[in-house]
């Protein structure tokens, strides 16, 4: 079973099923894993919004599975996926593009 938090999310890392690249981290929830099970793409949910969210539904960037993983917690989810474009909203391939320094934490 997996460990959802007090909002009922969980944690979704995607990775690039081919270069293994760290795309995007986001959360989901039941629904959301539900519907990514069911359509072999990826599923949200928006904490901002507070409604589920289609990856690549308005950028046409849509994950495509590959796998999905649980961590040995269960409260956190891996998902192997292929990317048809960007995953950034920014535009860059990954969300992780920027470096970290020291400075970061003021």
């Amino acid at each position: 079973m997996i460990k959802f938090d007090d909002r009922g999310l969980v944690p979704v890392v995607v990775q690039d099923c081919d270069t293994g690249e760290v795309l995007m981290l986001a959360y989901a929830d039941k629904e959301a894993l539900k519907r990514t099970l069911e359509s072999g793409e990826v599923w949200f949910y928006s904490r901002s919004r507070k409604e589920l969210w289609h990856k690549g539904e308005t950028s046409g960037s849509i994950l495509k599975v590959h796998s999905l993983a649980k961590d040995c917690d269960s409260d956190a989810i891996l998902i192997k996926a292929r990317p048809g474009g960007p995953v950034c909203h920014t535009g860059n391939r990954s969300c992780f593009f920027q470096d970290f320094a020291a400075s970061d934490l003021d």
